[in-house]
């Protein structure tokens, strides 16, 4: 007797969840109409700020159709990234929590390609793509439309159980699935992420000004950094969790289970003298495998360079 849409889409997330992803929702694959209307907006005011590449495929971020044809379901898939412990010390500079250990780009994508796998064996030869910051793809969008959680006001997807410290990714199949519904905003009143802010990103509620975020200046941006920021950085030498750390609902986060989500020895060791005379040789070395590889030795210093002069 052929499955219903609602047990296939139960053991999808069966199997999502004994590979080890913590929450998967799964949303009708349809053209993001309201979404088209929030990022024209967006990027016609410039709050994309150099990353050209946020204009290019504007079709492709809105229809996942046209990503993979023939596409049906959306399923949306988090991997927790909390650490056990946080490395940033009093006085010392901080890299972002999702930084500490190997590049979840690669971790995340072997999950999914375990779950494509999978679900061929279980449903015959389906069509689909896995995604993990690897294409034109508006993933949280996707993930509140599934139901995992909601966009809150510092523009990152919270959910309710367990806060915001998650990487995204999605399959789009053509494998015709029960979808899910969104679930409300419990962002409520609080601005707290809004106040804390250093550099006043969050330009509006659920708008970041991508010019003035210290994640984006500390890797996105290529340039030396603006002067407006001097003394605003908080140490932070690659990324940021400043809205994060203070969210309300992050008290419920819950340290990650992944080995390769763990810091090596030598950043755990880092003190802020090593990280001020850091060499090529021992930037590759500590980040072999990281993302913070992708300032390069010379963005990773010249943000280090930024702040030290300006203390």
């Amino acid at each position: 007797m052929p499955k219903t849409r609602k047990e296939k889409a139960e053991i999808v997330k069966e199997k999502a969840k004994k590979l080890g992803l913590d929450f998967c929702g799964i949303s009708k694959a349809e053209f993001l109409s309201d979404e088209a209307k929030q990022l024209e907006t967006w990027l016609s005011k410039g709050m994309h700020g150099k990353m050209q590449y946020m204009e290019n495929h504007f079709d492709l971020r809105l229809d996942p159709t046209k990503l993979v044809p023939g596409a049906k379901s959306v399923i949306s898939l988090m991997l927790n990234y909390f650490p056990q412990k946080k490395l940033e010390k009093k006085g010392n500079y901080k890299i972002s929590k999702y930084a500490y250990g190997e590049d979840y780009h690669y971790v995340f994508k072997r999950k999914l390609k375990e779950l494509i796998t999978e679900l061929r064996e279980e449903f015959g030869e389906i069509g689909g793509r896995a995604f993990v910051d690897s294409a034109p793809v508006m993933e949280r969008t996707w993930a509140q439309k599934s139901g995992l959680g909601w966009i809150g006001k510092n523009s990152l997807l919270i959910n309710k159980k367990q806060g915001s410290f998650f990487f995204l990714g999605e399959l789009i199949t053509d494998l015709d699935l029960e979808p899910d519904g969104a679930i409300k905003d419990y962002c409520g009143t609080c601005t707290k992420c809004i106040d804390a802010c250093p550099t006043d990103a969050i330009a509006q509620p659920y708008v970041i000004d991508s010019n003035k975020c210290i994640s984006y200046l500390t890797i996105e941006l290529k340039e030396e950094i603006p002067q407006e920021f001097n003394r605003k950085m908080e140490n932070w030498i690659f990324g940021c969790d400043i809205c994060q750390d203070v969210c309300p609902w992050n008290r419920f986060s819950k340290p990650h289970k992944n080995d390769e989500f763990h810091p090596s020895r030598e950043l755990e060791e880092q003190i802020k003298q090593n990280w001020e005379e850091i060499t090529e040789e021992i930037f590759k070395k500590v980040f072999k495998k990281s993302a913070v590889k992708r300032t390069k030795y010379k963005g990773f210093t010249r943000n280090i360079q930024f702040i030290k002069r300006k203390q």
